[in-house]
């Protein structure tokens, strides 16, 4: 989506311009949650996101849980904790600010632990197949709060033509991270090795996958599977498709968008698979400004209630198979560590001196053209215009004045 490519470069940009300098240490304390004592022992570890994730200092938590660990250098930083073989990222605070991190106590089986949303995207049809996003928000309400982690930590069951194209996971209020997903079993059976760590809040744990079916005969029938109980599950579609339950399973329509079909079961169960086919052809629009008038006509009402649509209440919350447009509130949320891990790409072979401002300065200027050319085109809200300028513009100023022409006018 260009809005958000616009935001996110715009951010990044004024942290080069700022000069992200380390601090010389990072402080903090470890809290043991489950038990609401120190954790003492751990292993607390500094991480250059900017030299592939490289461990640079190391420390050990003492009798109070504190640590301390010394910045080398210039560079983006993650804290890492280590509690019982689950680990703990916070972004390295800047100044004086404190690294606090709380851990949990780990079992590989945690009572509370269930699917608040499956969600299958049908997200379009192409050269004879199906391509399918699959999200699960899983839920961790553990009393006393402790993490579910081991190399099955979250099981799942896909068609047995699937080919999967990639997965994901999501820590409770952090960054959508890229990782393997493992055969477990019979065909089909995938586990997910990803540390399911308590709710934060209203925020849970994501896990998604990208996969791909088989569509030749232009029908498809799925036989959904939960490994955890669930409160809900989606299905997804484009409108030009049709939809029909099978025997023994109830899915009710509930509306949420004009451009797309959304259909609805609760309380499923594991051992007790669900049923529904679908035929035709489509595609889920790829236009987030036509999901953003939808949602402001307030079209959608769903069987649930409010607040109870698919994502959190998102206006589409599966679109395309980008994350950055599924899941932008959550992205959003994290937006520090995100622009952390972006940054570091970026100033991987930083340039210096004149060359470096120049850099920047034909970046802004081909992000101020774009974004006259999306207001043009109607690509994005009066709003989200004014917003997005007014931030180019305060970084160009910084930018400028930096080279010493800001002030000669």
């Amino acid at each position: 989506m260009k809005m958000t490519k616009i935001v996110f470069r715009t951010v990044v940009l004024s942290m080069l311009l700022m000069g992200v300098f380390a601090q010389a240490q990072v402080t903090g304390t470890v809290t043991n949650k489950t038990t609401g004592k120190p954790a003492a022992g751990d292993a607390v570890v500094l991480v250059d996101v900017q030299a592939d994730m490289g461990e640079v200092a190391k420390a050990t938590t003492d009798a109070g849980g504190h640590y301390k660990l010394n910045k080398p250098g210039q560079s983006s930083y993650l804290v890492r904790a280590t509690h019982q073989g689950a680990t703990y990222y916070i972004g390295a605070p800047e100044g004086n600010g404190p690294g606090d991190i709380a851990v949990y106590d780990v079992a590989a089986k945690v009572d509370g632990v269930v699917i608040d949303e499956d969600v299958v995207g049908i997200v379009e049809t192409v050269n004879g197949q199906l391509r399918i996003v699959e999200r699960y928000s899983v839920r961790n309400s553990s009393m006393p709060p402790r993490t579910q982690w081991s190399p099955r930590s979250f099981e799942i069951v896909l068609p047995e033509e699937a080919v999967v194209d990639g997965a994901s996971a999501q820590r409770p209020g952090r960054m959508l991270t890229t990782i393997k997903l493992d055969p477990n079993g019979s065909k089909g059976h995938y586990s997910f090795n990803f540390p399911i760590q308590p709710d934060d809040g209203a925020k849970s744990t994501l896990f998604q996958i990208e996969y791909m079916l088989p569509y030749s005969g232009g029908k498809f029938t799925f036989h959904p599977q939960v490994t955890l109980p669930a409160r809900t599950v989606w299905v997804m579609m484009p409108k030009s498709m049709s939809f029909a339950a099978g025997a023994g399973s109830v899915f009710i329509s509930s509306p949420q968008d004009p451009g797309f079909q959304t259909y609805v079961t609760k309380n499923a169960v594991p051992g007790k698979a669900l049923e529904f086919t679908v035929s035709g052809t489509g595609a889920i629009p790829r236009d987030e400004q036509q999901a953003q008038g939808s949602q402001q006509s307030g079209s959608g009402q769903e069987a649930g209630g409010p607040g109870s649509q698919p994502g959190g209440g998102m206006a589409n919350p599966i679109n395309t198979p980008d994350p950055l447009t599924k899941y932008k509130w959550w992205i959003l949320s994290v937006l520090v560590l995100l622009l952390a891990a972006v940054a570091a790409f970026m100033l991987r072979k930083p340039a210096t001196g004149a060359a470096s401002s120049t850099a920047v300065l034909n970046a802004l200027k081909e992000e101020i053209f774009a974004l006259e050319s999306d207001k043009i085109d109607g690509k994005i809200s009066p709003a989200e215009y004014t917003e997005l300028k007014a931030a180019l513009e305060t970084v160009l100023k910084r930018a400028l004045n930096r080279q010493g022409i800001g002030n000669r006018e």
